[in-house]
């Protein structure tokens, strides 16, 4: 009788663990399907900002941020915590403008402004839109001709050709998911500044002190820097990819009916954006600082072909054989990948600002026989960029003669949407808060200012 009870109580034992065990098992495959659903959700938000801060480090970027590395060294890594608030802010609010009008930027302006004011704005977009185009279509090419022997012509033709395929055939969100694999190769830069070695201290005090150097080739760097990080495309592009996002989760469920909106939704924006912008910045800053300990330490002052630029990669794959060819293709295939990403969204942003001028149907959601007029723009945007490298412009100074340009351009841009952002008719409870009102009016501030200055040394300097 007593073994009996013992050999009882050692299987009820035992039946305590297991029961303990298995809740302890069902308990961590919960957690774990909670995370899981916790990230799959962060997954589904991730949308237009994150595209848009993909495509916001395209060709002209990855070249200004370069040359800023190589002439400068860390010198100007500060202006990075410096605009990185006032381009969260501007994106934010173009992206609340869009969930919560229903509308694009250009259809916004339209139905509230004056038609002289939508003309200028659309106009400056497209202009600095095309030029930025033909800039990478012109730097996807050099940087192929690296590693194959084909004629700058051909290559170039042959990029406008399969962008425009790609986008006419294939569905942008499918399209853009496969480039951002290939946006991956920007890791190369983190990952060769710490294979190189820095001084943090050093690095992160140029990143938090403030040290301008007032001349002529400093502003023209910055405001590139500013110009190719605070684009014009991305107020129409973020604005009216918002919308498109709305249109596939059926929020708006009629042509002119208004979104149903909610803060969760807004949240989701917000963070959206939060995440692209921050990844855009962050990648730059690590350009600039691969740069300045590869290009800048080594007496590489000047970029002038893609090649120069390449050099930056060559620390991280040193000791293998042809390390240098090895380079020229991470660099290449960086490039190739944001500028085949870039280019449809400044084509796009182009085609959405001109639909909207126009009433045309627009959106990529929507098929070419659906929005003929919408493609046709995409297309014929792509078609001038590219006619722009037939003029002699040499292909990396265009670049960041781009990011110049697209810095002039945003300044009446930038005014617009300050007063779209604070317009009660148009925004409602959504308007502008203070805070993001007050970053939003700094961003056009310290743009105009600094293009001023600009021009102020070209002619008295």
């Amino acid at each position: 009788m007593t073994k009996k009870l013992s050999s009882l109580k050692r299987n009820s034992r035992k039946i305590n663990r297991d029961i303990n065990k298995a809740e302890h098992r069902a308990a961590n495959i919960a957690r774990r399907m909670v995370h899981r659903k916790r990230f799959s959700r962060f997954i589904r938000i991730l949308g237009p900002g994150v595209v848009t801060g993909a495509a916001d480090d395209d060709p002209s970027g990855i070249a200004t941020y370069s040359q800023a590395g190589a002439v400068y060294g860390n010198g100007l890594l500060w202006a990075f915590p410096f605009m990185y608030p006032l381009l969260v802010a501007v994106q934010e609010s173009c992206s609340r403008i869009g969930a919560v009008t229903g509308k694009g930027l250009a259809a916004v302006i339209k139905q509230h402004y004056s038609k002289k004011l939508l003309y200028m704005s659309v106009a400056l977009v497209v202009i600095a839109n095309t030029v930025n185009i033909g800039a990478d279509f012109g730097a996807m090419a050099a940087t192929t001709q690296l590693f194959i022997d084909l004629p700058f012509t051909v290559l170039a033709i042959a990029y406008a050709l399969i962008i425009i395929l790609l986008v006419v055939f294939v569905s942008y969100k499918k399209y853009a998911k496969i480039l951002k694999w290939l946006a991956l190769t920007l890791l190369a830069y983190p990952i060769t500044a710490f294979m190189v070695g820095q001084n943090w201290p050093d690095v992160l005090r140029n990143t938090f002190n403030v040290m301008p150097a007032i001349n002529a080739s400093t502003i023209y760097i910055l405001v590139g820097m500013i110009g190719t990080t605070i684009s014009p495309y991305l107020f129409f592009w973020d604005t009216s990819e918002v919308v498109e996002e709305e249109i596939s989760k059926h929020r708006i469920t009629s042509v002119n009916g208004d979104p149903k909106i909610s803060r969760r939704f807004l949240r989701g924006v917000r963070l959206d954006n939060f995440v692209g912008m921050t990844l855009a910045t962050l990648t730059a800053w690590f350009i600039v600082v691969a740069c300045a300990s590869v290009l800048f330490k080594n007496g590489i002052t000047e970029i002038n072909t893609a090649a120069d630029a390449a050099r930056a990669l060559e620390p991280l794959v040193k000791g293998f054989p042809d390390a240098g060819l090895i380079a020229k293709l991470i660099f290449s295939i960086g490039i190739i990948g944001t500028g085949l990403l870039a280019i449809p969204v400044l084509a796009g942003s182009s085609s959405y600002a001109i639909s909207e001028t126009f009433g045309w149907k627009e959106g990529l959601y929507r098929h070419f026989k659906k929005a003929t007029g919408f493609y046709v723009v995409i297309i014929a945007a792509t078609c001038i960029g590219l006619l722009i490298n037939f003029i002699g412009i040499d292909p990396i100074k265009a670049l960041v003669f781009a990011a110049v340009f697209n810095g002039v351009a945003s300044i009446p841009l930038l005014w617009t949407l300050v007063r779209v952002g604070n317009n009660v008719d148009i925004m409602g409870q959504y308007k502008n808060r203070i805070l993001s009102n007050l970053m939003v009016r700094i961003a056009a501030v310290v743009v105009t200012v600094s293009v001023l200055a600009l021009f102020y040394f070209m002619i008295f300097k």
